[in-house]
């Protein structure tokens, strides 16, 4: 028997770029997954989470046409991505736990699902290496849960380490460590948990990323990182749809890159505004916010956040602000004002740092 955690993931920057070959900037959170996996002499896949009432149960001998939904579709999904890559698997006794929050945009399926094929792959002894479960996984989510996410989840919960944001490069499948402590710049990242609620495998997420595949064809480009002059590429659509999604992605991933050469040059305090300028063209140009992030953004800055923005794949969830440590109170007290305002439901507030990625517990 053995157990392993994954961690949910906070994206500092870089929404939706990931699935159209750019660059995404994620860190990993102490919230997480653990899974405890033991092989067993009967013939079935049993799984069992603390945060649920069903159990799943999968015969071996189902698996590879096994049609799960539901919860139950990650770690089934996980299974069967193990068999489809050829992994003899024997029975299985498996229990989840996780106290990442489903549906804030911290990634809670990725937690749980990197958490399993990590354990999987060492009761079993396997031998696959991180980029190599980085493929699996993602694979799970995409092929077998249906929900097309472009790999940052995966990278992040399985190659994060502490006090550092993981640069993203999706074209070329590569990670990078990149500093980021809060400590030494006196600073403080705080999280919002609005409490509206998003689902990735909905259909506006698969429809931001159709837009941008047909608007990638348009222009000639295998993906939107491709184009090098905006102005150019803008003026070649006549939709003005397509317009807004293209100009969100290809800022996005300037606004990546210049992040990460602040941050390499000791340059956190002044990434701020960067954060701001990504949430702005979330809302205006990608159109994922939702009435409480918004809210939630204008309350944090007014507090004197240095930089907020909404965080993960949007329609919700959470936004993040990088506050001093001496303003944290007021900042999430702003927040909770606005709320009461606005008739909306209390949000919750919680700090976080950057945390290591699947490891043995």
């Amino acid at each position: 028997m053995t157990s392993w955690r994954a961690p949910g993931r906070i994206n500092l920057i870089g929404e939706h770029t990931d699935y159209n070959g750019g660059f995404a900037l994620p860190l990993a959170i102490a919230q997480g997954c653990t899974a405890t996996v033991a092989t067993t002499s009967g013939d079935v896949l049993h799984v069992t989470s603390t945060q649920r009432d069903d159990d799943v149960t999968v015969p071996l001998a189902e698996l590879r046409g096994a049609t799960v939904e539901g919860w139950g579709a990650y770690p089934i999904g996980v299974l069967w991505a193990l068999a489809e890559r050829g992994v003899q698997l024997p029975g299985l006794e498996i229990h989840l736990d996780s106290d990442v929050p489903g549906g804030a945009g911290l990634s809670s399926s990725a937690a749980l699902i990197c958490a399993l094929a990590a354990a999987v792959n060492d009761v079993l002894a396997l031998g696959l290496t991180r980029p190599e479960l980085v493929t699996l996984t993602h694979r799970t989510e995409n092929d077998y849960v249906g929900a097309p996410t472009g790999g940052m989840d995966q990278m992040a919960a399985l190659l994060c380490e502490p006090d550092h944001v993981l640069l993203c490069d999706m074209r070329a499948w590569s990670a990078e460590q990149v500093p980021f402590d809060l400590d030494a710049a006196g600073l403080t990242l705080l999280v919002v948990d609005t409490h509206a609620r998003h689902r990735h495998a909905d259909g506006e997420y698969a429809d931001r990323r159709a837009s941008c595949e047909k608007a990638a064809s348009l222009l000639g480009v295998t993906a939107l990182r491709d184009i090098t002059d905006l102005d150019a590429a803008l003026a070649q659509l006549s939709d003005d749809v397509l317009r807004r999604r293209v100009r969100h992605i290809v800022t996005e991933n300037e606004r990546v890159l210049a992040t990460v050469q602040l941050l390499r040059t000791g340059g956190l305090r002044d990434i701020g505004p960067l954060l701001t300028a990504s949430h702005v063209s979330m809302r205006d140009d990608y159109e994922i916010s939702a009435p409480e992030v918004d809210t939630a953004v204008e309350a944090l800055l007014g507090a004197g956040a240095l930089g907020a923005r909404m965080t993960g794949g949007g329609f919700g969830g959470c936004v993040i602000a990088l506050v001093a440590p001496n303003g944290v109170a007021r900042a999430a007290n702003a927040v909770q004002r606005a709320y009461r305002q606005r008739g909306y439901s209390p949000a919750s507030t919680f700090t976080a740092r950057a945390s290591a990625g699947a490891h043995a517990v």
